[in-house]
């Protein structure tokens, strides 16, 4: 069992950075894959980022890539997200999630444990 809770979450103006936090409960932290997804209103949610266990290596949206940095610290059982050049567009509730695969998995049906989201404001 893994219990996940974000922060770091608020609101950015348009251009400017946050660090999202995704601190875990649980033994196994260091055996999960992670990830990163969103969701804006009256959208689906959507994947952002997928890092694996031992965080050497990572997968990202297009609609993200070259801009967001997903990182991982076993050690402190805390996922990352680094979110530069933010774009309206990126005004979402963010989501972490465990899978118990150790490979980075991209579909929100492989992730096995959620936490409650982060908002993320980013105005124009």
């Amino acid at each position: 069992q893994v219990q996940l809770v974000e922060s770091g979450g608020g609101l950015v103006q348009a251009g400017g950075s946050l660090r999202l936090s995704c601190a875990a409960s649980g033994r196994t932290f260091s055996s999960y894959a992670m990830g990163w997804f969103r969701q804006a209103p009256g959208k689906e949610r959507e994947f952002v980022t997928a890092i694996n266990w031992i965080g050497g290596s990572t997968y990202y949206a297009d609609s993200v890539k070259g801009r967001f940095t997903a990182s991982r610290d076993n050690a402190k059982k805390t996922l990352y997200l680094q979110m530069n050049s933010l774009k309206p567009e990126d005004t979402a509730v963010y989501y972490c999630a465990a899978s118990r695969a150790r490979y980075a998995v991209t579909t929100s049906n492989d992730y096995d444990y959620w936490g409650q989201g982060t908002q993320v404001t980013v105005s124009s």
